[in-house]
């Protein structure tokens, strides 16, 4: 196993700079506004030739427990007991203040060995605090600027003098290009007919998204049964998408919590732009995207805004109607819930519906078994015979329109990929193709192949002439 550095610090002193620099990516947003990192984030993190895991952490504040900023700093501090090492990070151009001499003193308290940081040095600005830094009893600090990547080579060294050489070169876990990483899952060739299986190594990436308030975070924790996500009252808690791995009944799954997202014209601030941004891109990546409804209050306009992106995207979606435990009639609202849901929602036939709790827990198991229905379904293949044995039934039963006295004819259709299940028609004439005939031949192949839960694709294509562009003789 890898070792675990904690990244930890007050506000605004350059904590998800370093982090991003260690991971190799863009993964936390970083803003001048003090307090963007709120949750504990994740990553894969290399110095040099050391390979180890970095938790990037919420600014450390003085405040009381119940408070939001005690919350955070409840966060941080399981960071820091969950580390093997903590970088504790000052703003050498600020010098030392109060409040890192408050932390300081915990870190002593924790027992845990630290390496001090004393981040933005470059252009000689913080070289006063970075000699004030000395007197705060944690050894030489090591001078670096995570935003220019100056001094790492200083930090690697110090963390093989503090860890040993043992732990630093020991057993260490090798980063797969997938860790940490929402590149999507490979869409390479896929035999035909070929019944879809799980792959244990690659985790199964699921996204949750919704409005803010709907409860997204709450139901991560009850998954993993702990406090592993801020929670609160407050609209708005979550900033950053953070990633958990957990595992399943025997399946890898890696969880992507996200900001809630509002409507476009409600958003003015820049940090919530961030946000919104970070949380598209769980999106896109994502394979399989759980939708939070409020059951006491579904199907507002932004609810339909997301659901649609998500379609659009290619994502397998599954809707889960949260807060079910406040529901008094639940047999009447369920039904009343479905029905809006097909009538509303028609983009995606089937589409699966789960009331849940993320307070009590409630219908937690069938909310993950339809995840992973819809995958095997977002994933199916069908062979070219099958397909063109289909499309010869639904023209015969309902031939294309002619137009302008001309007949359309529909010459084959095969499947060039899945993930979602997508679908080419070649045809004479594909620009004449009414829309509503595309739509009955995707809702005939959802019901020939039991595609029904996923987004569909139909591309009508025309064929080539080769001869076209060759020049009579």
């Amino acid at each position: 196993m890898s070792f675990t550095v904690a990244i930890i610090g007050r506000p605004n002193v350059g904590k998800s700079t370093l982090f991003n620099r260690l991971v190799g990516k863009r993964l936390a947003l970083v803003d001048d506004t003090p307090g963007v990192t709120r949750d504990r984030r994740m990553g894969q993190a290399k110095i040099g030739d050391i390979n180890f895991e970095v938790i990037d952490t919420a600014g450390l504040e003085e405040a009381s427990r119940d408070s939001l900023e005690g919350r955070m700093r409840s966060q941080t501090e399981a960071a820091v007991l969950e580390a093997d090492i903590s970088f504790f990070v000052i703003d050498a151009r600020a010098g030392v203040v109060p409040a890192d001499k408050a932390f300081a003193s915990m870190l002593r308290k924790s027992g845990g060995k630290v390496i001090l940081v004393a981040n933005k040095v470059e252009g000689n600005k913080g070289d006063s605090g970075y000699y004030e830094s000395f007197g705060m009893g944690f050894g030489d600090p090591i001078p670096i600027s995570a935003e220019h990547g100056d001094g790492m080579v200083d930090l690697r060294d110090a963390l093989v003098e503090r860890l040993g050489e043992d732990v630093a070169f020991g057993q260490l876990a090798k980063i797969s290009d997938d860790d940490d990483n929402l590149d999507d899952a490979d869409d390479g060739e896929i035999d035909e007919d070929a019944e879809f299986t799980y792959d244990n190594t690659r985790p199964l990436k699921i996204a949750v998204v919704g409005r803010p308030n709907a409860g997204k975070s709450t139901l991560i924790n009850q998954m993993l049964g702990e406090d592993r996500l801020l929670t609160g009252p407050e609209a708005g808690i979550t900033r950053d998408s953070i990633s958990v791995n957990w595992e399943w009944h025997g399946r890898t799954i890696r969880l992507f919590d996200t900001a809630g997202m509002r409507r476009r014209s409600r958003v003015h601030e820049k940090l919530e732009k961030l946000s919104v941004a970070d949380g598209k891109r769980a999106i896109q990546y994502a394979e399989v995207v759980i939708i939070m409804f409020d059951a006491t209050m579904p199907f507002e306009k932004q609810d339909m805004h997301i659901v649609d992106q998500i379609i659009k995207e290619g994502r397998a979606p599954v809707i889960a109607f949260n807060k079910w435990d406040l529901i008094e009639d639940r047999q009447k609202v369920l039904r009343e819930l479905n029905e809006k849901a097909e009538r509303l929602l028609p983009q995606v036939k089937g589409l699966l519906c789960i009331p849940v709790s993320g307070q009590t827990g409630y219908n937690i198991d069938k909310l993950l078994q339809a995840v992973l229905d819809v995958h095997v379904v977002w994933n199916r293949r069908i062979s070219t015979a099958k397909l063109n044995r289909w499309l010869e039934g639904a023209e015969n039963q309902h031939p294309p329109p002619a137009v302008a006295g001309r007949r359309i004819r529909l010459k084959y259709i095969t499947q060039p990929k899945s993930r979602p299940p997508t679908f080419s028609v070649q045809s004479s004439r594909p620009d004449s193709l009414p829309t509503s005939y595309s739509r009955y031949l995707v809702n005939g192949l959802r019901e020939a192949f039991d595609l029904y839960g996923t987004p569909i694709r139909l591309f009508i294509r025309g064929s080539e002439n080769p001869y076209a562009k060759k020049k009579k003789k």
